[in-house]
């Protein structure tokens, strides 16, 4: 509105000194910006219950490496990270509902999620881990036959448990969070969990409470379970946020702000080979 109403009044001056054969001076002003639909905030939607990537702080404010990741990446495209919590299993009906620009929380590029999001480039991966009781004589997954398996709901450790710990007795339970499987396995409530290895071991394996719990069997990295690695999940066709994105992507890996901020939480790299 502001850039219409200036546009009228210029109009008029105009005329007015074309009528007088006059020209016409105007002063500009170097700080106005002009009125534009783009915002300059970009809504990033976080579960904060997946420690180290994503949690809270003593004080309540979002941190990890998912929320330094969007914050290194919103200064590259010149936006303000604006932080939207949000349910796991809620997060992609949220973008397509228009709640957040985008999904920047650990969410692994998968064949099933590509048929409703678009993602950049992948900026971590990965892989996950069965975590059990360590008096549990693992050998194979049938080895697991009856044990109690929490999961977080919609995530790919839920997907992979479905298809291959399912069929082999292991009773699976989907959980609205990941700390929520870690109370109910401290509470004797559950078995173990399947998780990424670096979180299980930062939000779990670390603590006074996993002491009595170990990881198990091969690294996971199947594709057709856990896909391609984590990348920022966008709505379908925005092409120009996905280029923006992918730019400071590269741009990160290439400044050495990728690494600062791996080296901040992780000992190892965590971008991955594959």
């Amino acid at each position: 509105m502001k850039k219409i109403v200036l546009s009228f009044a210029l109009s008029a001056l105009s005329i007015a000194a074309m009528a007088q054969g006059k020209d016409l001076k105007v002063a500009i002003d170097p700080t106005y910006e002009p009125f534009t639909f783009k915002t300059k905030d970009l809504k990033v939607a976080i579960d904060p219950t997946y420690e180290p990537f994503t949690f809270k702080t003593a004080d309540g404010k979002p941190t990890g490496f998912d929320v330094d990741i969007a914050s290194a990446l919103c200064e590259k495209i010149k936006r303000k990270c604006v932080f939207v919590e949000q349910v796991w299993d809620s997060m992609i009906p949220g973008l397509q509902a228009k709640k957040y620009d985008a999904i920047i929380s650990s969410m692994s590029i998968t064949e099933d999620r590509l048929k409703v999001v678009d993602f950049t480039d992948k900026y971590y991966n990965t892989p996950s881990k069965i975590v059990v009781k360590n008096d549990i004589k693992f050998t194979d997954l049938a080895s697991l036959k009856g044990k109690k398996i929490g999961v977080l709901k919609g995530s790919t450790q839920e997907k992979y448990a479905n298809g291959e710990l399912k069929k082999v007795g292991v009773v699976v339970t989907p959980y609205e969070a990941q700390d929520q499987v870690y109370l109910d396995i401290k509470a004797g409530r559950l078995d173990g969990t399947v998780a990424d290895i670096i979180e299980v071991t930062g939000g779990f394996l670390s603590k006074p409470e996993g002491k009595d719990y170990i990881a198990v069997g091969p690294e996971l990295y199947i594709p057709k379970y856990f896909g391609g690695g984590a990348g920022v999940a966008i709505r379908k066709g925005d092409k120009a946020l996905k280029e923006e994105l992918n730019g400071a992507i590269k741009a990160i890996r290439a400044d050495g702000t990728y690494k600062t901020l791996n080296d901040k939480y992780f000992k190892i790299d965590v971008y991955g080979k594959n």
